[in-house]
């Protein structure tokens, strides 16, 4: 009887031995998945004496360490806000913030602000800013320098993430919504500017067109100079000649005539040659 207890007793020391190895195996060994880094936790306090731990396996000291994982990938957080604008015109907006937490830094980061840094760093980085650059800015303007108001609200968003170790990517501002009322105002500018337009170009062409017109007028009418002008200088040169060769004319006569003798004839009955007349 002794002896089966003896055994049961060397049973239950070893399936605890077994037991207590396996925990203290399992505290021992963290695992830190892809595309996180690993915060380093000494009795629950965060060990700044290491760096973060890099994905994979690692072997810490079992209870006394523990890892907190953190993903370090392209994060997106989209913010609406309302703010006035320089002319106090309400404006909505919408800005969409792609961020990753610093690798080298998130020990520093879950220190500060732990897992809810989006609504505690993040989220207000977003509104303030907005609402501080909407205001330096007429509502027209917002519209009209838009690339100019993202550099700004960019630059004020990277500027204030970065002292809290969040790395900023992109930031898109991908709505500005006014009051229908303003919309309104802007539309009809904007439809009244192109008609605008549209006039100063449709003046233009007539304009063109006028200068063309005249032109061609002015060529027509120098053609015509022209050709009275040689017309008139033919016949004092015609008349030149019959006045010092009276001769000429019967000349003339010659340079005229087919060859086909006329159908009318003189007294005599010389044949009459007909000079045709100019058309």
């Amino acid at each position: 009887m002794d002896v089966n207890f003896s055994v049961v007793k060397v049973i239950l020391i070893s399936i605890i031995a077994l037991v207590a190895i396996g925990v203290i195996a399992a505290a021992s060994v963290k695992i830190v998945d892809a595309g996180h880094r690993g915060v380093l936790l000494t009795w629950s306090a965060v060990d700044t004496t290491v760096p973060p731990l890099k994905e994979g396996l690692h072997f810490v000291m079992p209870f006394a360490n523990d890892v907190v994982s953190i993903e370090v990938r392209t994060l997106k957080f989209d913010r609406s806000t309302t703010s006035a604008s320089k002319d106090l015109q309400t404006v909505s907006t919408t800005v969409t913030v792609n961020y990753h937490p610093s690798p080298e830094s998130v020990n520093y980061l879950y220190q500060s602000l732990g897992l809810d840094y989006q609504s505690r760093v993040i989220q207000p980085a977003i509104d303030e800013t907005v609402k501080q650059v909407t205001a330096k800015y007429n509502a027209e303007e917002l519209i009209t320098k838009r690339p100019l108001v993202k550099s700004d609200i960019e630059g004020a968003i990277r500027e204030r993430l970065t002292t809290f170790n969040i790395i900023t990517d992109v930031v898109s501002i991908t709505d500005f919504q006014f009051s229908p009322l303003f919309a309104s105002a802007i539309e009809s500018k904007v439809e009244a500017e192109q008609n605008a337009l549209r006039a100063e170009n449709d003046l233009r062409r007539i304009q063109v067109e006028a200068q063309q017109s005249e032109a061609i007028a002015q060529g027509v009418a120098k053609a015509n100079i022209a050709e009275a002008d040689g017309e008139s200088k033919a016949i004092q040169i015609i008349s030149q000649a019959l006045a010092t060769n009276p001769n000429y004319l019967e000349w003339l006569k010659t340079q005229k005539w087919d060859g086909k003798l006329p159908l009318v004839v003189g007294e005599g009955g010389t044949p009459f040659i007909q000079i045709p007349t100019r058309p």
